[in-house]
């Protein structure tokens, strides 16, 4: 279960689309953080991997290597 509190234009944006639609106000919510939540996990994989980089945790290949490396190279 989770309760948010939305400032009064967002709320009432909600609440024009749910009745213009005939989807209720919780249907667009779970919609919204569904689509944006991926996201929100890929962000913060990235921050920790660059953190490992920079403490030096983390190694970096360019195309080239790999490329040698997968017998891809011209």
């Amino acid at each position: 279960m989770l309760a948010i509190r939305l400032p009064s234009d967002i709320e009432e944006r909600l609440e024009a689309l749910a009745k213009a639609t005939g989807r209720t106000k919780t249907y667009y919510a779970r919609e919204a953080i569904l689509e944006h939540l991926e996201d929100l996990e890929d962000i913060y994989l990235a921050e920790q991997t660059l953190e490992q980089l920079r403490r030096g945790e983390e190694t970096t290949h360019s195309l080239d290597d790999v490329e040698q490396d997968l017998g891809l190279a011209n």
